[in-house]
Formats: structure tokens, C-alpha cells, sequence
């Protein structure tokens, strides 16, 4: 086993689940079903803490940016929970006595959510909250907003049926472009998830997976569907679901992915799309783990 397979099995790694304590520090961002801790909506009136205080999280997108990105993050929580309504008005003298922020933090601000799709400024009209059907679905941002907030779920859904469309694309794609190192990695992360499971050591199967399907897809030759890939695995992990594979590790999901690998070797793009359609299903058809809401199971698409 290579040096890159020993450090998967030993190393120390995050969940591919994110767990309650986690979902705990995003505000609104309570696990399906779980009861939220006393907090009322924000709303523009009452007693919901300003921008400075709803900071500690991820490193990605606006945060980290001092009030400029912590306000980006408070409008924009609101308006994907539906706290500001499509054409909601959105004036900038009142946010700023709100949040206690100056003018230019809330002009700069609203600029960034108008690049994300959220809002529309106009002369004479001014700053309104724009429909759904205008958001940049696949920002950082956005995606997250959404995966603690009330569309969680119709996120997954999406999410899961965009992997339907990527994967076993990808599957066949990758036939015919993979080399000798990359068939012996793929063959490497599915011993590895043999082992994991054997040892019953979730952390180390999700890591496997992650990579086994990474390496497929960027086996494909195609640039959009490994940039697509991408925002899909950001999008699963902080969805709070796993980043690839099945919901719980199982003899069924070793096998499909090794009927993979094995159609790789044998040129046959369609036993590759065929067992990557299959590994889908398995993941979406599994029970919940222990501990976790049964409505987190996304259904395999339907095909016509």
C-alpha cells in the first residue's frame, strides 16, 4: 500500500457528517428536525444580536471580512430563510442605524449581494430583494445559506440529482483516458474502504470515497464536469451529508465501486456508468444511520 494509502487509514480526519455541535455555530443552521435553542427569526425589530456578533464561521466566500463580510452574511442568512422577502425594500439608512454599521459597509455590502443574485438596485426604486429563480445557486455563499436554512432539503434533492447527471458521465468518460497510476490509486481507495469498513471507521471510508470519486472525475477530461464536481462536494459537506459513496459504508458499496474500477481496466464505458448509476442508488436507498433524521435520505431520481 503507497505512502498516500497508509496516511488515509492512519491519519486523524474530519466527518464527512457534520454534527450537531458543528451545525450549533451556524446561526438558524440546527440540524433537520432538531429544536432550535430559544432564537426567534431575525426580524428588523427585537432583540437578534448585530452583524459583528454572528462571525465564527467557514473561511470561505465574504466571511472573514470584518463588518463588510458579517453583514453580506446576516442579509443574506435572512433573505434565502425568507426573513426578507422577494421585493422587499431594502433601504440603507436603516440598515445601517440596525447594525450599527456606516454607509459604506451597507453600500458595499449590498453590491456583493447584488453580484450574487440576491438583490437589484435601481434608480428611483432603490434596493429590493429579487426571486429565487435570480439567485446564483452555485455560490459559496448561497449554497451554505441554503443548507442551514428552510430549503435545506430541496437542496439535497438537488444536489443529489446533479450528482445523477455528473457521475455516471464522468464514469464513462473516464474509460479510455485512465492510466496505469490512476487504476492503481482507484484500486488503492477501495481497499482502503475495505478496510475502513472491517474496522468500522466512518471518517476513513468517507475519506476513501471522496477521493476515489474525485480521481474518477478528473480522470474524465472534462474541465466543467470536475469544476461542477467541486461545487457539488463543497455543497454535500456543509449540507451536513457525506461528500460521495453511501450514507453508511456497506459490502454493496465496496463492490460497485470496484465494478468500476474493473470496467475501467476492461474498456466498457457502459458497465462504468452502469455501476456508477447503481452506487448512486445504493447511497440514496440507504437506511439513516443511527442518530440521524430518515427524511436526510434523498431518493434516487426516477428515469424515464
Amino acid at each position: 500500500m503507497t505512502t498516500l494509502a497508509h496516511s488515509m487509514m492512519t491519519s486523524p480526519g474530519r466527518s464527512s457528517l457534520t454534527g450537531a455541535g458543528e451545525l450549533g455555530r451556524y446561526p438558524g443552521g440546527a440540524a433537520a428536525g432538531a429544536p432550535r435553542s430559544g432564537a426567534s427569526a431575525p426580524s428588523w425589530d427585537g432583540g437578534e444580536p448585530d452583524a459583528a456578533t454572528r462571525s465564527g464561521r467557514r473561511t470561505t466566500g465574504t466571511r472573514g471580512r470584518g463588518l463588510h463580510g458579517q453583514l453580506v452574511q446576516q442579509l443574506g442568512q435572512m433573505i434565502v430563510a425568507g426573513e426578507l422577502g422577494a421585493d422587499r425594500p431594502l433601504v440603507p439608512e436603516e440598515i445601517g442605524q440596525r447594525f450599527e454599521v456606516s454607509r459604506t459597509v451597507v453600500r458595499e455590502s449590498l453590491r456583493v449581494l447584488e453580484a450574487k443574485g440576491l438583490v437589484s438596485a435601481r434608480p428611483n426604486v432603490g434596493t429590493r430583494v429579487r426571486p429565487v429563480s435570480d439567485w446564483n445557486l452555485l455560490d459559496p455563499d448561497i449554497i451554505e445559506w441554503r443548507a442551514f436554512g428552510p430549503q435545506r432539503e430541496d437542496q439535497r434533492r438537488e444536489l443529489c440529482e446533479l450528482r445523477w447527471t455528473i457521475e455516471p458521465l464522468a464514469a464513462r468518460l473516464a474509460v479510455g483516458h485512465g492510466r496505469d497510476e490512476l487504476q492503481q490509486r482507484l484500486t488503492e481507495m477501495v481497499e482502503i474502504m475495505g478496510h475502513a469498513l472491517g474496522a468500522g471507521d466512518g471518517v476513513t471510508f468517507a475519506r476513501a470515497d471522496a477521493e476515489f470519486h474525485t480521481l474518477l472525475i478528473q480522470a474524465a477530461g472534462n474541465k466543467m464536469l470536475e469544476h461542477l464536481s467541486a461545487i457539488v462536494a463543497s455543497a454535500l459537506e456543509v449540507s451536513g451529508g457525506p461528500l460521495t459513496g453511501c450514507d453508511r459504508p456497506t459490502e454493496a458499496a465496496i463492490g460497485l465501486h470496484q465494478a468500476i474500477v474493473d470496467a475501467l481496466g476492461g474498456g466498457d464505458p457502459a458497465g462504468a456508468e452502469h455501476a456508477m448509476r447503481q452506487l448512486l442508488a445504493v447511497r440514496s436507498e440507504s437506511p439513516a444511520p443511527a442518530g440521524r433524521a430518515a427524511d436526510h435520505v434523498v431518493p434516487a431520481p426516477r428515469e424515464h
